[in-house]
């Protein structure tokens, strides 16, 4: 399956975003149960972060980042891109 990345930033406080980050750690388990092997952090200067995951195709792909909750409750924006591995080794 191809891999794709979520790239993101903040735009609400971090209260309102807090709040939101159990319901989205949730849900990256929910899709590594499902096979999309989903790895999300953040940027340690703050301020966004990072979702890298496998799907089949763009518009799984789409699908699944709408349904990550952290954009579902409009807290950050997104850019999302597919990313072809060159050279390296992911681990699951």
């Amino acid at each position: 399956m191809p891999w794709f990345v979520k790239i993101e930033t903040g735009i609400v406080d971090k209260a309102t975003f807090d709040r939101h980050v159990p319901a989205h750690l949730e849900y990256i388990k929910k899709l590594n149960a499902q096979g999309n092997l989903a790895h999300s952090g953040y940027w340690a200067e703050l301020g966004g972060g990072m979702l890298l995951f496998e799907a089949a195709n763009l518009a799984e792909a789409q699908a699944i980042v709408q349904a990550d909750p952290l954009i579902a409750n409009h807290c950050v924006k997104y850019q999302l891109h597919e990313w072809r591995l060159v050279a390296g080794n992911l681990l699951t």
